[in-house]
Formats: structure tokens, C-alpha cells, sequence
């Protein structure tokens, strides 16, 4: 993608290289928010908003300033190194890259079969699509992206329109449940009731496993690297989060103003159950929507991270991406198709990401110290000690999760 370069790529003459970089930017944070926004982030956000109400508030806004720390220092060490995470890992430690890459890889494409099922879920629910068709018309559409001449344009534009789409309806939804905003907003500074746990588990579905370097390998891949890019590289670390954060406290407004009303959330589908009992029938298409825009975007964050994390390791992998990519998204729908959505693996890839995030984590802040990998570039102490913190809070959650799967798979 050479025609992409931006700061540190071919002169496109001052004008227009700025106007690329912001644009490829923006693109690479949308990438990064709509890879975290997909089926699991809905229902996540509807079964926490009924258990904490207000309170929920607050969770939110401590998992993101936990995000924020976790992908400045991604973003920040990755761009100044030019490096994708695996690479950077084998130089921190030789084969530690390996590991990395194929635990990213197997989780993305777990992950990916339920995508493909909440893509699938998404039709049905709009227009009354079966899931296998409703399937393989979403995985079509993904591949046609990566088909693109221009793939990685295609790919900023697509996460871009469906991102403020998602948004827009979102508001819509707000202002037709009408939630108690100023409750929600002194519970955000002063909570009645704080559980750490589901501040960890929103983080590890915003920047776990593959979704926390889908925006920083991207900005690599177009040549946005190096010190002199730094200050436009953070701002769009904390852009990616800022939107994430954004459609996850309008989500929530628009549940909590369901949930006060008294009504209980259908268990089999919260989310879907919360638009219907707040706007009816038209209610019940927008969540289809909303569901279809996140879990489309999320099999494109998905299969372009995970192939990604392989490019470097293999060369035939790296000159044929495009079609691994188009490979990984054709495998996944197939897995959903002759099998279906294999929720314990779903569930077990969930507790193996909240592993993964603080393992690359520490291997990137590890190599932010050598100059082998950064040259003269020092890095904030304070996101060095921030990620360290948010690294050992995440490890802590990760083991946690391992005991209730390993006893599940017992029985």
C-alpha cells in the first residue's frame, strides 16, 4: 500500500502528505473502535447496565482511562520502532513474537466464527434473512473490501461510515428512551457501587487480544512511523478510545433509560430485548442494524489484525496478505456455517485474550527501553509505569477467568 505513505513515507508534498496522515489516522482509529464494538460489546453493556444502573457510569469511565494508557503506549512504541508487535517481541525476546502471533491468530479467528454469527443475527433481525445466508452475504461483503485496488482506504472508509452510523442511531435511541443523564453523570464522579471486575472485563473487550493493535498495525502499514509522527500517533491512540468510549456511554444511556422504567431485559438477548421495550418494533430493526454495522466491522478488524500478526513470519504470507485475509474471513463463515457458533471455544478464547493483552503489552514496554529497537525515542516514565500497573491489573483478571472455563470444560 505505498500510495498510503503519509509521515514517514513517500513525499506527497507537504498539503496533501498532512491530509493523508490525518485521514489514514482516523481511518486506523475507527478500525481500531469498530474492532471492539461488535456482538459481545453490545450484550456486554446491556447485562452490566442492568446490574449497576447509574453506576455503570463510572466502570465506564475508568475502563477508559485504563484504555487510554494501554494503547498510548501500543501505539507510541510501535509507530517509533516501525515494528508490528510480533517483530518487536522476537526482538525483545527471540520466538517470544511466535507465541504472540499464533495465540493472536487463533484467538481473532474464534472470535471471528462469532462475528460472523452476530453479522448473520443482524440480518435476520432487519430483514428476516436465515443466519446462513444472512452469513454468507456479510463475508462476501468483507472479502469485496479486501479486493479493493485500494484496500486500506476501503477499509478506513468502511469502519468510518458504519462507525457514525452505529452512533447516529444510537443517539436516536437515547432520546427516545430519555435516561436519567444527570443521575448517570454523578454516578460517573461519585458511584454508589464500584465493581472492579467489570471495569477489567470492559477492558479486556475494548483493547484485548488483537483489538488493541488493529489501529497501531495499521498506521505502520501505511508508513506513519517514527519520532516525528508522535504527537499526531497519540492523539490518534486517544481518538480511537475517545469513539469506543463514546458509542459505550450512549449505549448505556439509551439501556439505563429502559431499565429504570422497571421493565426486565430478556437474558437470552439484552440488548435486543432493551430496543425492543424502548422503541417498539422500529426499536427492535435499529438494534439489527446496530448489530449487523458492529459485527461486520469487527470481521474486518478481526481478520485484517490477526493475518497481520502473521505477515512477517512466513514469506509467502507477506506477499500474499490480501488473500490470507480473504482466506481467514472465507474459514471463519465456513466454521459458522457447518457448525455453528461454538460458544464454549468463544468463551474459552475470551479468557485466553485477557492473557494475551497483558503478555504483548509488557513485551512492547520492554522494548521501548532498547535502543536496538527504538534508537534515541525515550518513552514517558509515567506510561511506562501506567502500562506496568494496567499490565498487572489485566494478568490478575485473565487468571481469574481461567479457573470458571477450566472447571466448565471438566464437566
Amino acid at each position: 500500500m505505498a500510495e498510503e505513505k503519509g509521515t514517514a513515507g513517500a513525499p506527497l508534498g507537504a498539503a496533501e502528505d498532512r491530509k493523508g496522515t490525518l485521514a489514514i489516522l482516523l481511518g486506523a482509529a475507527f478500525l481500531m473502535a469498530t474492532s471492539a464494538i461488535g456482538p459481545g460489546f453490545l450484550t456486554q453493556t446491556a447485562v452490566f447496565t442492568e446490574k449497576l444502573k447509574g453506576a455503570f457510569a463510572f466502570a465506564i469511565l475508568a475502563s477508559i482511562l485504563i484504555d487510554v494508557v494501554v494503547q498510548l503506549n501500543i501505539w507510541r512504541i510501535l509507530a517509533v520502532s516501525g515494528l508490528r508487535a510480533q517483530d518487536l517481541a522476537n526482538k525483545v525476546l527471540p520466538g517470544l513474537g511466535y507465541f504472540l502471533a499464533f495465540a493472536v491468530s487463533l484467538g481473532g479467528l474464534v472470535f471471528n466464527i462469532g462475528n460472523v454469527a452476530g453479522a448473520a443475527m443482524g440480518l435476520n433481525v432487519l430483514a428476516g434473512v436465515p443466519l446462513i445466508p444472512g452469513a454468507l452475504l456479510s463475508a462476501g461483503l468483507a472479502v469485496v473490501l479486501f479486493l479493493s485496488k485500494e484496500m486500506g482506504r476501503a477499509m478506513d472508509r468502511f469502519a468510518q461510515v458504519l462507525g457514525f452510523v452505529m452512533i447516529a442511531m444510537v443517539c436516536y435511541m437515547v432520546f427516545r428512551t430519555n435516561p436519567p443523564v444527570g443521575t448517570a453523570l454523578k454516578e460517573m464522579v461519585l458511584p454508589s457501587t464500584v465493581d472492579w471486575m467489570i471495569v477489567l472485563t470492559l477492558v479486556g473487550g475494548t483493547v484485548g487480544g488483537y483489538i488493541s493493535f488493529a489501529g497501531a498495525h495499521r498506521i505502520i502499514d501505511a508508513g506513519i512511523t517514527g519520532p516525528r509522527a508522535l504527537g499526531d500517533i497519540s492523539r490518534g491512540a486517544v481518538n480511537a478510545i475517545g469513539i469506543t468510549g463514546l458509542m459505550r456511554f450512549l449505549l448505556f444511556l439509551a439501556i439505563l433509560g429502559v431499565v429504570v422504567m422497571g421493565t426486565p431485559l430478556d437474558a437470552a438477548n439484552p440488548p435486543a430485548s432493551a430496543f425492543r421495550i424502548g422503541a417498539g418494533e422500529l426499536g427492535y430493526r435499529i438494534f439489527g442494524v446496530i448489530l449487523w454495522a458492529a459485527a461486520i466491522t469487527s470481521v474486518v478488524g478481526a481478520s485484517y489484525t490477526s493475518v497481520s500478526f502473521l505477515r512477517t513470519l512466513a514469506a509467502p504470507i507477506e506477499s500474499y496478505h490480501r488473500w490470507w485475509i480473504i482466506g481467514f474471513i472465507a474459514v471463519s463463515t465456513a466454521i459458522f456455517v457447518t457448525v455453528g457458533r461454538p460458544v464454549t471455544l468463544l468463551i474459552f478464547a475470551g479468557a485466553i485474550n485477557g492473557l494475551i493483552l497483558p503478555l504483548a503489552l509488557i513485551s512492547v514496554l520492554l522494548g521501548a527501553h532498547r535502543k536496538n529497537i527504538v534508537g534515541d525515542y525515550k518513552h514517558p516514565m509515567w506510561m511506562s509505569v501506567a502500562g506496568y500497573v494496567m499490565a498487572a491489573f489485566t494478568l490478575w483478571m485473565g487468571f481469574t477467568s481461567l479457573g470458571p472455563i477450566f472447571t466448565m470444560f471438566q464437566k
